[in-house]
């Protein structure tokens, strides 16, 4: 098993673990009762009026309350429940009581508008919404004011239903941690009050109800391209990867894991949450990622192992504070990372100031997420150019994307994925489910790539991304890789501008490290001095800072807009 021959194609391999026949909420009962007294959950945030501890044991107990309240607001097996908020309390004991009651988590976009937010709540049939009435500069209540004017009808909503046209199958929407209460919105707590009336006997036969195979969550992808699809993931799906993903990366028993993604990317609630709970460990929880806080949290708790993308990581770096030494981050032996390119500087920078191991990771939400990773042992070279070597239980294979035909090492082509990990489908999406999932079980991702003979996979971009420059295929993670190798860069994003003569032409956005400048014309002489000619980008953009999306990644799409107004040039037009 393992790499082909000639091919670039891995053929899985077990490395002799055998995938668990799991549901989450038995897998979770299980870590209770073996360390029913270790800390399982530390929220440390007093100015938010959170200063929170679980043992397992009482974090078992909060969790069985929330579940049992579900079962008596009349939530069914299979019903979809949406979750809109930040890393609060919360959150968490909703992903592992919805688990066990065998409801669906649909996971909300904390940057969602109203738009959004009507498009998902109907896509996904939603029967009750829990969410916050604000966060940040959005207001929730008021985007369910205009979408909902059912709503402040509903006088009673522990025993009324809601009854919408907008939003036919909604029934509820329950509220968290608000300051005062709203009209038709059930509060939480009522929720837990509720669950009295429910016993022991009740929840355990709808738990024992929740096989492995059946869907745990749907997660809506960014929808840059159309609309967002709902991919439904499995108690089997997503707990096998968050237990290859820990695996490789050495987490141990017990390890302190600093969960700062949030919730509802699966890097959030699957890697963090369900690795850190398969292992018996205490989740230190980010309510939201903000570097000084970050960083008072590793001095103060001591977490072994965080996940972060290097928009993070690099934050940190820059902190005022960290950089006079007033944070001990030494605590740290074991770091995930990825979504972008990610240089030996940077890399070598984060180990020898942050600490840690990093490794890093290709994840896709609809392969539950982690596809191929990066082994503690590789060099930082090596960990700078690739993504690591698929994990065990999946095969990954390169292929030509208009003939299917399998490619040699150093090929680029797309990426192809099959195993436990995949995905059911998009929910209610047959037509796009067949487009991305083959008669033969592969999933296209959609992502250019190339493989190595030794079975290391290297990403170079999407395929949607990819610049045809007077018909030559220009890859813009590569030129984004050697640009970050410039001293004075600290970001770069290269996208696609139309061009009358070449048809499209590359442009980099860069954002320069602290106190740095740089001229365009010597930048231009240093890319001439070390890349082909029809790599070096025709336009160099300096930016102040990047459109994130909420996850930390570049917005490609806004950013592309952004190259456009800065250039004076429209879609579809030359230069």
């Amino acid at each position: 098993m393992g790499v082909a021959k000639d091919r670039a194609v891995w053929t899985a391999e077990t490395d002799n673990v055998e995938l668990l026949d799991l549901t989450i909420g038995d897998m979770f009962d299980q870590g209770a009762e073996a360390v029913p007294e270790r800390e399982a959950v530390v929220y440390k945030y007093p100015e938010l009026g959170m200063d929170l501890r679980l043992d397992y044991r009482s974090f078992q107990a909060e969790v069985n309350k929330l579940a049992k309240g579900i079962i008596a607001l009349g939530i069914e097996a299979g019903d979809k429940v949406a979750v809109l908020a930040p890393n609060i309390p919360e959150w968490l004991l909703l992903e592992i009581a919805l688990a066990k009651v065998g409801a669906v988590l649909v996971t909300v976009n904390t940057g969602y508008r109203a738009a959004e937010l009507e498009y998902l709540l109907r896509n996904g049939d939603i029967h009750t919404l829990f969410t916050v009435d604000k966060y940040r500069k959005s207001s929730f209540i008021e985007a369910l004011d205009g979408l909902l004017p059912e709503l402040r009808e509903c006088r009673d909503p522990a025993r009324d239903l809601l009854r919408t046209q907008a939003l036919p199958r909604l029934r509820r929407v329950v509220m968290m941690r608000c300051e005062s209460s709203y009209v038709g919105c059930l509060p939480f707590d009522q929720v837990l009050e509720l669950g009295t009336a429910i016993s022991d006997e009740q929840l355990r036969a709808r738990q024992a109800s929740v096989k492995p195979h059946d869907v745990a969550q749907i997660q809506y992808t960014s929808g840059t391209t159309g609309h967002p699809k709902g991919v439904m993931l499995t108690h089997h799906s997503t707990l096998n990867n968050a237990l290859l993903t820990a695996r490789r990366a050495g987490l141990a028993d017990g390890e302190r894991f600093l969960a700062s993604m949030p919730l509802f990317h699966t890097a959030g609630c699957v890697v963090n949450v369900l690795s850190t709970l398969l292992h018996r460990g205490t989740l230190i929880m980010a309510v939201y990622f903000d570097a000084r806080k970050m960083l008072e949290l590793i001095d103060a708790e001591k977490p072994s192992i965080i996940n972060m993308v290097p928009t993070m990581l690099i934050a940190m770096l820059g902190d005022p504070l960290f950089q006079q030494g007033r944070f001990n981050t030494r605590s740290i032996t074991k770091m995930l990372t990825g979504g972008t390119s990610i240089p030996v500087v940077l890399i070598d920078e984060v180990h020898k100031r942050i600490g840690g191991n990093p490794m890093i990771v290709l994840g896709l939400t609809e392969t539950s997420p982690i596809v191929c990773q990066t082994l503690p042992d590789d060099s930082f070279e090596l960990k700078s150019t690739t993504v690591g070597q698929p994990l065990p239980h999946t095969s990954v294979k390169v292929v030509d994307q208009e003939t299917g035909e399998v490619l040699g090492f150093d090929q680029p082509g797309e990426l192809l994925v099959k195993g436990y990990l995949l995905m059911q489908g998009y929910y209610l999406m047959p037509e796009k489910t067949a487009e991305t999932i083959d008669a033969q079980g592969w999933l296209h991702t959609g992502d250019l790539g190339m493989m190595d003979k030794n079975g290391y996979v290297r990403v170079i971009g999407r395929l949607k991304d990819m610049i045809i420059r007077g018909g030559e295929n220009i890859y813009p993670v590569e030129i984004e890789e050697f640009l970050l190798g410039h001293e004075s860069v600290e970001q770069a994003a290269v996208v696609a501008v139309p061009d009358e003569y070449m048809g499209e032409e590359a442009a980099a956005i860069l954002r320069l490290a602290e106190g740095a400048s740089l001229d365009e014309a010597v930048l231009r002489e240093y890319c001439r001095a070390r890349i082909s000619r029809h790599k070096v980008p025709k336009y160099f953009l300096f930016v102040d800072e990047f459109p994130l999306t909420a996850s930390g990644k570049f917005r490609k799409n806004v950013l592309r807009e952004v190259a456009l107004q800065m250039l004076g040039l429209n879609k579809g037009e030359g230069a």
